[in-house]
């Protein structure tokens, strides 16, 4: 029996977060049903903020333990490490009919890969280096299941990241919540834990940022076969006497078709892994290629259709704001409509938003801060600029007046070389911009500290120019991607009012 839209009950509708998936920084679940996105390593790899960091420190610890033990011939300790990996069913992530009940990850299943593992001549000469490369050459390793274990592995940094956006959007968390067995990297073994998480319907749930979600792995064998390993075998079948795959032109000269050598040599994983052993700098010239690359993260557009939900309204987030009247009284109001705003804005340039979060022991607090995970764009441009921006900070003034030293020397004292030195203040208008702008010029100039303002008619020029990467279609704004600059959004806004601050 089909999943009716009337089945479907997202995070956001069971816990009336108001908010719909663009201005959510975590995949809006279906609660009951799975979600067809995954989890890629390789998307984690990207990022360098301190929470992608120890993702990578257990995933990394862990298929090393795996591959140190199948080298040193030790079954036991391999199976004792693979065969405790569960269903994860709490992502609701994958392609199961109905109600989320496991994808992949039975225990049959686990058995299998862990047969295949340990007796893979990939695992046991080295080709085999991350937890991603299994899916070109260990039969039965596809992006389910490698997303699976890698949401195994890093279940416990799922956990404090659930827990975080909790706290922020005001889920509710319950007590003693069973969260099954996660990564130990130091000890370098499982261990079994009790946090608090979110119970929806009674069952738990872990949220995932969702730029570390794709469709498909960065690393597919697909890919790899097609347009690096058939390249080479092309060349050697060229240059083998009496190939049989060898054709001639009509000029005389010979030629190999690519399609002869894929339908003589493509295969399984085993076989694919066997043409490898010999030809190890053409798979490491594919890993050294998508390293230097990456699968972009999934647009608004298709997060909103992989979860069914709306499409993103910049003109609707942008008027929640401007609705909001000035004054103290509606200052909480216009700083959650703003963190709305800018994280749909700015997506997937800042993520983790984290709202009031404490600085310097909690004597400080920064009204919005966020982790830059921008490789392309304004935000990575300032990090070419030698401005430490790890972290983006925003803070939010709801004033009838205009800004003044106050409020300057305010967000310049969240600042710091390790956390950053770049941050955005929001307001509602001004009277003398210019003044309150030659002031932040100062700031800039002579202590290296970045502040740029939005007022109410900035963000009106932001969002414009948001939409403007968009294409207008049945009333709707649908993601554009031009070839030279696949969803980027260049923030024009932002670099003039950088210029100013340093010309």
């Amino acid at each position: 029996m089909s999943v009716t839209q009337k089945d479907k009950m997202r995070v956001s509708e069971y816990y009336h977060l108001g908010r719909t998936q663009p201005s959510l920084d975590f995949v809006d679940i279906d609660i009951e049903n799975d979600t067809p996105v995954y989890i890629d390593p390789s998307a984690i790899k990207k990022l360098s903020d301190e929470w992608a960091s120890e993702c990578l420190k257990m995933l990394s610890t862990f298929f090393d333990s795996v591959l140190d033990a199948i080298k040193m011939n030790d079954q036991e300790r391999a199976r004792s490490l693979l065969i405790r990996l569960q269903e994860p069913n709490e992502t609701h992530f994958g392609l199961s009919r109905g109600r989320s009940r496991g994808r992949a990850l039975g225990p049959h299943l686990v058995e299998k890969i862990c047969n295949n593992l340990t007796v893979s001549r990939a695992a046991r000469s080295g080709i085999l280096e991350d937890l991603e490369d299994t899916a070109l050459f260990i039969p039965g390793m596809g992006k389910d299941i490698v997303s699976d274990l890698t949401t195994n592995v890093i279940r416990g940094m799922l956990v404090a990241y659930t827990q975080s956006m909790a706290t922020m959007y005001g889920i509710r968390l319950e007590e003693g919540v069973h969260t099954g067995l996660a990564w130990d990297p130091i000890r370098r073994e499982w261990e079994d834990g009790f946090a608090r998480i979110p119970l929806p319907a009674g069952k738990p749930i872990l949220l995932v940022p969702k730029i570390i979600v794709r469709y498909d792995l960065h690393l597919t064998k697909e890919d790899y076969f097609r347009n690096f390993l058939a390249p080479a075998l092309q060349t050697e079948e060229l240059d083998r006497p009496g190939s049989k795959l060898v054709r001639t032109a009509k000029d005389g000269k010979n030629y190999v078709l690519k399609g002869d050598v894929e339908a003589e040599y493509d295969g399984d994983k085993a076989k694919i892994a066997e043409l490898s052993f010999d030809r190890s700098s053409v798979f490491h010239s594919y890993k050294q290629q998508k390293q230097e690359s990456s699968t972009p993260a999934l647009s608004h557009k298709e997060l909103s259709a992989a979860t069914s939900t709306e499409r993103v309204d910049f003109d609707k987030l942008l008027q929640d704001v401007l609705s909001i009247p000035p004054g103290a009284e509606d200052a909480s109001r216009y700083h959650k409509a703003i963190e709305a705003l800018l994280t749909a804005v700015f997506y997937p340039a800042l993520t983790q938003p984290i709202i009031e979060d404490e600085l310097d022991q909690g004597r400080k607090r920064a009204d919005i801060m966020y982790t830059n995970t921008s490789d392309k764009g304004f935000f990575s441009w300032l990090m070419r600029q030698r401005i430490p921006c790890s972290y983006v900070f925003i803070e939010c003034k709801n004033y009838q007046s205009d800004l003044g030293n106050p409020e300057l020397d305010q967000i310049c004292g969240r600042f710091s070389p390790l956390r950053g030195k770049f941050g955005i203040l929001t307001c509602r208008s001004f009277i003398n911009k210019k003044r309150f702008v030659e002031r932040c010029r100062d700031a800039a100039l002579q202590r290296n500290d970045f502040v740029l303002t939005l007022d109410d008619e900035d963000l009106r020029q932001l969002v414009e120019e948001v939409k403007e990467s968009y294409v207008e279609y049945d009333s709707t704004y649908l993601d554009m991607i031009p070839p030279d600059k696949p969803g980027i959004c260049e923030f024009r806004v932002l670099h003039e009012q950088y210029r100013r601050l340093v010309s």
